[in-house]
């Protein structure tokens, strides 16, 4: 930091563009890794060690020489301990960034075959009234949830969604959460809606799509065991005999028209 003002210092205070550089890449770096600890319990282990570096410094401020020399013996050893609490979190930085598309028009591709996946497995799970939530992650993250399934970080594809969701299997109750177009977890536990107008008139499986719709910005999509039906909740509105077309719509954001229709929808509001 001391080396950066300097530099600024001598170039007479002006940015120039190697200082712009410099400091995009920094933040790059900072972005990922807020990104990449957003919801996990390493953002807290993370949290106690910046309380740490807020103590030392609030104590070489106010001339507390036995805490700051109990702080800075070990100082020594806080990249051994970053590495050994944060080996996962480093494992799948460096796998995101292998695996990220840096070609616009590769992410919109691979976008819209993840979306034909979803769209043949709700389908298929549909015509045989195989039960099923599917929850595709949009801004806000939902890595909290994620921990609470079984890990999987695996390829979307549309026989996967329909092994997790067939009968009998252990991954079959609870949630499928997709990232971009991976499956990251199955089995997920998700918070059920406590709007009391609720608890009688859908089962379980639509009241936790709707819940976990109420405190992110995500979609769900259920397939009802009982009739087949689709169905699907976003910011806590159920929307109930959706056709696969809507689907489409909603996971593209494009006119839709590809897939067959469906009866039409009846929309069921969720009070605030």
């Amino acid at each position: 930091m001391s080396e950066f003002l300097a530099a600024l210092r001598d170039s007479g205070g002006k940015l120039t563009l190697v200082n712009l550089l410099d400091i995009a890449v920094v933040a790059a770096l900072i972005y990922q890794l807020v990104v990449n600890l957003r919801g996990r319990r390493a953002a807290q282990i993370m949290s106690g060690l910046l309380l740490l570096l807020m103590l030392y410094l609030i104590a070489v401020w106010a001339g507390l020489q036995l805490v700051t020399m109990a702080l800075a013996a070990l100082a020594p050893y806080t990249a051994f301990v970053l590495i050994v609490l944060f080996q996962s979190e480093i494992r799948r930085a460096l796998a995101r960034i292998g695996r990220r598309r840096w070609l616009g028009f590769q992410d919109r591709r691979e976008q819209l075959e993840a979306v034909d996946e979803i769209l043949l497995a709700i389908e298929f799970l549909s015509q045989r009234k195989t039960g099923a939530l599917i929850v595709v992650e949009r801004e806000i993250g939902l890595r909290s949830f994620i921990e609470t399934g079984v890990p999987l970080d695996a390829q979307l594809s549309r026989d996967l969604l329909i092994s997790i969701f067939h009968p009998g299997t252990p991954l079959h109750d609870g949630a499928a959460i997709v990232q971009g177009e991976r499956v990251a977890a199955a089995a997920c536990f998700l918070p059920l809606t406590v709007n009391p107008n609720l608890v009688t008139t859908v089962g379980t499986r639509h009241r936790a799509a709707i819940g976990i719709t109420e405190e992110t910005d995500c979609l769900s999509i259920i397939v009802s065991e009982e009739t087949g039906r689709l169905s699907y909740a976003i910011h806590g509105e159920l929307i109930e005999n959706a056709a696969i077309d809507q689907m489409e719509h909603l996971l593209t954001g494009r006119k839709a028209g590809r897939w067959r229709s469906a009866p039409a929808e009846r929309r069921t509001a969720v009070p605030r």
